[in-house]
């Protein structure tokens, strides 16, 4: 038989090969390397401070070495301001998203849009809080409070938008227009077509972008410095929204310049939940294309 057919290791193209081999796994080694750092940092440093106290009790302020108390406030602060800021962009962002997909027309309009949206996808997070800061915080125009959970709610919607428009808009055009057309052919509304037939069909990847991008604006710290600032005390009633508001990254970001060693302890502990809860909300992203995948095989 001829010897070219089998695998000879010694020849120039198979070394080459394998040398590329090595060097694209050292790269994608060195590239995941910074996240396995930080989550074995956050783990090593923050899942020993973790216990009931801590997930219970209220911050104590800064010059206390003895006990730095709780981050309660401020997981319940990060819900709140991340609630806001998905009631906020959820329906503009699903409803852009669905008229660049379904209705918008080439034409300027439509590039601006789509430039708009890449744009403000690349826009640094604090400058989301600066623009929040100076027209709704300095201006006291919102029944006149300046820092509140509400001005951190829409600081954060910015940042969330361009992420839920464009994977609405990319995942209505993933669904086939013969079900479009199928749908019309019966005598259904464009409305009816897109609520019935292609947002269904859309779901998951519109459920994956809405999840990413709350779990974007959970760790956002910048735009809530600037916003929402930061309280020592427990949310209270309807009136806390029009209050500062504790978040878990501005109390990481609070106490871990402290020198004190417990409040940087607790800056650990917060760091711990921070991480946990991004990682439980992209697995969850992962989750939800799988089922989906199952269900339609």
């Amino acid at each position: 038989m001829n010897s070219n057919l089998y695998y000879n290791p010694s020849l120039r193209r198979n070394i080459s090969d394998k040398v590329l081999t090595l060097l694209s796994g050292l790269f994608s080694l060195i590239a995941i390397l910074p996240l396995i750092l930080v989550i074995a940092y956050v783990i090593v440093n923050g899942a020993s401070q973790i216990n009931l106290s801590v997930l219970t009790q209220l911050p104590e302020p800064p010059g206390d070495d003895i006990s730095a108390g709780g981050i309660g406030n401020a997981i319940i602060g990060t819900l709140i301001v991340t609630g806001i800021a998905a009631l906020i962009s959820i329906p503009i962002g699903v409803g852009g998203g669905i008229y660049l997909a379904e209705y918008s027309k080439p034409g300027v309009f439509t590039k601006f849009i789509r430039f708009g949206t890449n744009v403000l996808s690349g826009v640094p997070s604090i400058i989301s809080g600066v623009c929040v800061y100076g027209v709704i915080v300095s201006t006291k125009i919102i029944l006149g409070s300046n820092f509140s959970a509400l001005a951190g709610g829409l600081a954060l919607s910015i940042l969330m938008l361009p992420t839920i428009i464009k994977t609405t808009d990319e995942g209505l055009k993933l669904v086939s227009n013969d079900l479009r057309k199928a749908a019309l052919g019966l005598g259904a509304s464009k409305y009816i077509t897109i609520t019935r037939v292609t947002l269904p069909s859309a779901i998951t990847p519109i459920a994956t972008g809405v999840v990413l991008a709350i779990a974007r604006a959970a760790g956002e710290t910048a735009p809530l410095i600037f916003t929402a600032l930061f309280s020592f005390y427990w949310a209270q009633g309807t009136q806390a929204l029009l209050e500062p508001i504790a978040t878990l990254s501005v109390l990481i970001y609070n106490f871990a310049l402290e020198p004190y060693k417990t409040q940087n302890e607790l800056a650990c502990a917060a760091s711990f939940i921070l991480v946990i809860v991004v990682l439980m909300m992209n697995l969850l992203t992962k989750l939800i294309g799988y089922y989906t995948n199952s269900n339609k095989s």
